[in-house]
């Protein structure tokens, strides 16, 4: 098995800046495949098992070509999918890759994405599903949670993945005491997650100004989120909280979100995210930036197309 290696940043073809294309495509045909726990419950485990491996297989092949295409449209950055082996961690069908056929083959399939993406100075990631919640008051729930982003952290050393994404979680009434449940819980993780654990600003509970002392003192990167931060205000501008969050990255490329709204800032649900960028909406501070902006937004890569054009001609 091929060591891990960190991920150099890249030239990025905007300037400094390098645009993130989260998970899937919207036209493009690369298409990863899932299934459910319901459909594997019908099978035999001995099928189960060659199921989730030729899922795992297929999909390999698929981030393979996902990179592919990013390389060749200037994307120096790509959100892996969660379950990009599907119901891993499930508590009834779940699996170790180790059990399935073919295992060292599939692990190798995923080693070449790794490679690939170092080789062409490309960014991989993981934003775990929102109920990876590490400060929950149930204990099962934050098993769970440490479960996934071990899992997820098995996926990323294959794929040479930097970051592993999550929120701070509930604010369960009391947000400093549900703060220092996710500071305690982060002895729970072992040191290749605890690595690559970053923490999001959100736009119901913690802010950037609530994240930043929790991130200094633990060493844990923040993603801000600008969004999330217009939908959620705490005093900060765009210009602070941006500087806040590249501080806690150290020498490392900062990671950052940015979306548009659906129905505009006086529309209703301000949160939603819309189709595309508008390009009000890229904040000004971050156009001379060394950093990676992660495009969250439905229309997927012609989404970061367009704003690759806005940017290019001066928007």
């Amino acid at each position: 098995m091929a060591k891990s290696k960190s991920t150099k940043p890249a030239t990025a073809s905007i300037g400094r800046l390098r645009l993130g294309l989260c998970c899937q495509f919207l036209e493009e045909p690369i298409k990863f495949r899932t299934t459910t726990a319901t459909a594997m419950e019908r099978l035999p485990r001995r099928e189960q098992l060659a199921r989730f491996a030729e899922l795992g297989a297929s999909n390999a092949d698929a981030l393979l070509a996902a990179l592919q295409y990013c390389s060749d449209h200037g994307i120096g950055s790509f959100r892996i999918l969660t379950p990009i082996l599907p119901a891993k961690t499930h508590p009834t069908v779940g699996y170790r890759v180790a059990e399935l056929p073919g295992a060292d083959d599939l692990v190798a399939k995923f080693q070449r994405c790794g490679e690939f993406a170092r080789q062409h100075n490309l960014r991989t990631g993981f934003h775990p599903d929102q109920f990876v919640v590490l400060n929950s008051p149930d204990a099962e729930i934050v098993a769970r949670a440490v479960a996934d982003l071990e899992s997820q952290a098995e996926i990323a050393e294959w794929t040479n993945a930097d970051t592993i994404n999550i929120h701070g979680g509930g604010g369960y009434g009391d947000k400093a005491a549900a703060l220092e449940r996710f500071r305690r819980n982060l002895d729970r993780l072992s040191a290749r997650t605890r690595a690559r654990l970053t923490v999001e600003n959100d736009d119901k509970t913690f802010t950037p100004a609530e994240l930043l002392p929790l991130c200094l003192r633990e060493g844990i990167p923040l993603v801000y989120d600008v969004h999330h931060h217009r939908c959620l205000p705490d005093g900060w501008s765009v210009a602070q909280a941006s500087e806040a969050a590249r501080s806690t990255w150290k020498q490392r490329e900062p990671l950052f979100h940015l979306s548009s709204p659906v129905n505009g800032w006086s529309g209703p649900k301000p949160e939603s995210h819309h189709d595309y960028i508008n390009c009000i909406d890229f904040p000004q501070e971050w156009r001379t930036l060394a950093i990676t902006v992660e495009v969250e937004a439905k229309a997927k890569e012609l989404a970061v197309a367009r704003l690759q054009r806005d940017l290019q001609g001066g928007l």
